[in-house]
C-alpha cells in the first residue's frame, strides 16, 4: 500500500482547561484529555463534562480538534457507569474516544455508533496484523506502541491504511506500553486503572531473605541508584522518518506537566514540523529549537526504541530529579497599547529590572526586562512575591495574551 504524503496533526496534552487552551493557542492541532472517569490520569485535574464542553467548543472555533481518553483497563464494577458516561461524552461534541480495552470499545460501539475511536497506546499495538484487526473493528486510528523501531512503524504503515499516531516526546513508562503492576503491588493505586503512584521512579534498596531488617544500598554514588527510571523521549531529529512512514499524528505526552512545559514543547514542535512538511529533504533541527526543550522540566532526552533498543544508557540511575535551564516566572494577561503596559498573573517571584525572555504563541521569542512595576492598583513596586499576583510593566512591545514569561536558572 502507498499511503499519501500529509501534514500530521500536532497532538498535545491537556490536564486542565488552562493547559488545554494553552496547547491549542501555541499552535497544537489537537488536545487529548481525561474525563472525571475511565482515563489513566487520575491525579490530573482532568475535566467535567461541562468543562469538556467548554474546551470543545474552544477548539472547533479555532478548527481544532479535542479526543477524550476512556483507556483504564475496566472490571466489572466500571462497566455499568460506562454506557451513560460515553453518552455523555457525545453531546459534548468530542471528535474521537481513546480506548484501549476491548470490553470498553465494544461497548462504545454500541452505545456511541456515530463516534470516532481511537486505539490508545495502552493497547500496545506493534505489527500490522493487529494494526488492520482493530480497523476491521471500527477503528479510526491506532496509536502505535512506543516500543517501536522506526523501520518497524514504515512497515506498518506500508501494509495498513488505517490513520498511525506515534508519540514524539515526553516521559516514558519503564513497563511495556505502560502495562505496570508496580504500583498496584506496592501501593494498592492500580497504573492500568489511572491512579499510578509513579514507583518506578523510587529510590530503592537491597535486602536479604535471611537477614530481616537488614537494608543494604543499590548504589552508583552517594545518591543512591534509581533502577527503573527511565529518561525522557526526544524524536524531534525523526521527524523526516515518522513523516515518511505514514503517521499522521504526532503526540506529545504530558497532561501532568504544567502551563510551560506544554506551550513550550508544543511551540517548538509546531515550528519544527512546519519546517520539515515544507522541506522534507532539507529538514535541520535549529539550535533555538533544542535549547527550548531544555527550557522545561524534563529528564535526560533518549531516543526511546525509534534508532535502536534502548541500553542501559536509556536510564537515570542517580536521580529521579528534573531538571531545565529556564523558570515560569508569570504569563501575560493583556496589553494596553495606548499606555504601552502589560499586565501579568505571576507565577514565580521576580523584581523590578530582572533581564527575563517571552515565548509568545506566535512562535516568538524576545528578551524583556521588567521596569516600572506597578501593582492591581497602580502603585509602583519592587517585586511581586506573591503567588499569582496580578502586576504591570512598561513594554513598547505589544504582548500577546497568554505569551509566557520566565528567568534562565543560575
Amino acid at each position: 500500500m502507498i499511503r499519501k504524503f500529509t501534514k500530521p496533526e500536532l497532538l498535545a496534552p491537556a490536564g486542565n482547561m488552562e493547559k488545554g487552551r494553552m496547547a491549542l493557542l501555541y499552535g497544537a492541532d489537537a488536545i487529548y484529555l481525561g474525563g472525571k472517569m475511565f482515563g489513566l490520569r487520575a491525579f490530573a485535574n482532568n475535566f467535567s463534562l461541562e468543562e469538556i464542553s467548554e474546551i470543545v467548543g474552544f477548539a472547533h472555533s479555532l478548527g481544532k480538534k479535542v479526543y477524550v481518553t476512556v483507556n483504564i483497563f475496566a472490571h466489572n464494577e466500571d462497566i455499568a457507569k460506562l454506557p451513560a458516561y460515553l453518552q455523555d461524552l457525545e453531546k459534548t461534541g468530542v471528535d474521537a474516544l481513546l480506548i484501549s480495552d476491548f470490553g470498553v470499545w465494544s461497548v462504545a460501539k454500541r452505545v456511541v455508533p456515530q463516534m470516532a475511536l481511537h486505539v490508545s497506546t495502552q493497547a500496545n499495538t506493534t505489527n500490522y496484523e493487529a494494526v488492520n484487526a482493530w480497523a476491521a473493528m471500527g477503528a479510526e486510528r491506532v496509536v502505535l506502541a512506543r516500543e517501536l523501531s522506526l523501520q518497524e512503524i514504515a512497515e506498518i504503515g506500508a501494509r495498513t491504511e488505517v490513520e498511525l499516531e506515534a508519540f514524539v516526546h515526553g516521559a516514558m513508562c519503564i513497563s511495556y506500553s505502560g502495562r505496570c503492576l508496580l504500583s498496584s503491588y506496592l501501593t494498592g493505586r492500580d497504573g492500568n486503572r489511572g491512579a499510578c503512584a509513579q514507583a518506578c521512579r523510587w529510590d530503592y534498596t537491597l535486602l536479604e531473605k535471611n537477614r530481616p531488617g537488614e537494608a543494604f544500598d543499590v548504589q552508583e554514588d552517594e545518591r543512591g541508584t534509581y533502577i527503573m527510571n527511565s529518561k525522557d523521549l526526544c524524536l524531534i531529529d525523526y521527524l523526516p522518518e515518522l513523516m515518511t512512514a505514514g503517521v499522521c499524528s504526532l503526540k506529545i505526552e504530558g497532561r501532568m506537566k504544567s502551563v510551560h512545559y506544554v506551550a513550550t514543547v508544543v511551540s517548538t514542535y509546531r515550528k519544527a514540523i512546519d519546517a520539515c512538511y515544507a522541506d522534507l529533504e532539507h529538514y535541520t533541527v535549529q539550535q533555538q529549537w533544542r535549547e527550548e526543550l531544555e527550557k522545561v522540566s524534563h529528564r535526560p532526552y533518549t531516543t526511546g526504541f525509534a534508532v535502536q533498543k534502548p541500553s542501559w544508557e536509556g536510564q537515570v540511575y542517580t536521580t529521579s530529579s528534573y531538571e531545565q535551564t529556564h523558570d515560569f516566572v508569570g504569563i501575560v494577561l493583556s496589553y494596553d497599547a495606548a499606555e504601552q503596559r502589560a499586565y501579568f498573573e505571576q507565577r514565580n517571584n521576580v523584581k523590578q529590572g530582572e533581564q527575563l525572555e517571552l515565548l509568545m504563541p506566535d512562535g516568538r521569542l524576545l528578551a524583556f526586562t521588567l521596569e516600572d512595576m506597578r501593582d492591581a492598583e497602580g502603585l509602583p513596586i519592587d517585586y511581586a512575591p506573591h503567588a499569582q499576583q496580578k502586576f504591570s510593566a512598561a513594554s513598547k512591545i505589544a504582548l500577546l495574551p497568554n505569551s509566557l514569561l520566565r528567568r534562565k536558572v543560575k
